[in-house]
C-alpha cells in the first residue's frame, strides 16, 4: 500500500464474519433482508458486545474475547471503503430518491466512508460520517481513503466481490476473520474467485471464544506481501 499523508504508512484493513462453508452473506439480499436469508447469524455474537453496542450509540453490553476482537478492529481506523452492495440494495442509477444506508441519522463509521459504485452521486453527510461515492475502481478509492484518514488505517468492509478484488491485487495489509460456528448454504463466498492463489498469508493469532466462534488474524505475505 502506498504511503499516506505525511509520508507515514497506513494500513488497509479487512475484517468480517463468515460461516463454516465459506459465505459472508446469504442469499437473497434485500431490504428486508440487508444481510441474506440467514445471514444475521453471521453477527449475532457481537451484537450484545459493549464495543459493537458504543458505537452504535447504545450502553451496556458484554467483554471478554469477542469484545475485544471488535475492540481491535475499530482502533486507529480512519476511513472505510465498501461496495455498493454493503451500503444499500440496488444495481443501476441510484435515481431521484436514492438510498441513504441501512444506519440511520447517526452511522456507526464517524469518519469518511468511499463506496464502489458505477454509477456517479454527490457525496452524502450522516451525522459524523461522510460517504463518498467512487466510480474509478478500486486504487483510486483507496487513494481518497488514505488521504482521508490522515496517517490513520483504512477499514475494507464487504461485500465479498469488493474484498476479493482489493484481495487479489495485493492491497490487504491485514485480514481477521470471524469464523462462526454456523453454515449459511448459499450466499456469496468470501474466496470464490480467481486471483487469490499468489497471496501468502502470515497467521498473527487465533483466538476461540466461548461462544464458539474463532478470531483468525493474519498478515499478507508472500509474493504478494508488502
Amino acid at each position: 500500500m502506498a504511503d499516506s499523508v505525511e509520508g507515514s504508512v497506513a494500513k488497509l484493513r479487512f475484517d468480517i464474519s463468515m460461516s463454516l462453508d465459506g459465505y459472508v452473506a446469504g442469499p437473497d439480499q434485500s431490504i428486508d433482508e440487508p444481510l441474506g436469508v440467514g445471514g444475521r447469524q453471521l453477527h449475532e455474537w457481537a451484537y450484545g458486545l459493549s464495543t459493537w453496542r458504543a458505537s452504535h450509540g447504545q450502553e451496556g453490553g458484554k467483554t471478554g474475547v469477542d469484545n475485544a476482537a471488535v475492540r481491535e478492529s475499530l482502533e486507529n481506523i480512519g476511513a472505510t471503503i465498501m461496495g455498493r452492495g454493503m451500503f444499500g440494495p440496488g444495481h443501476g442509477p441510484w435515481g431521484e430518491e436514492p438510498w441513504e444506508g441501512w444506519w440511520g441519522e447517526e452511522p456507526p463509521f464517524g469518519t469518511p466512508v468511499f463506496v464502489l459504485t458505477h454509477h456517479p452521486r454527490e457525496t452524502l453527510v450522516k451525522g459524523k460520517t461522510s460517504f463518498e461515492f467512487v466510480t474509478d475502481g478500486i486504487h483510486p478509492a483507496l487513494e481518497r481513503a488514505s488521504e482521508a484518514a490522515g496517517g490513520a488505517d483504512v477499514k475494507l468492509g464487504g461485500g465479498a466481490d469488493v474484498a476479493q478484488q482489493y484481495l487479489a491485487a495485493g492491497l490487504v495489509d491485514e485480514m481477521q476473520i470471524h469464523l462462526i460456528p454456523g453454515f449459511l448454504g448459499g450466499g456469496a463466498r468470501l474466496f470464490d474467485g480467481a486471483g487469490l492463489e499468489g497471496i501468502g498469508l502470515e497467521r498473527r493469532r487465533v483466538v476461540d471464544s466461548p461462544t464458539g466462534v474463532v478470531h483468525l488474524h493474519f498478515r499478507t505475505a508472500g509474493e504478494r506481501g508488502r
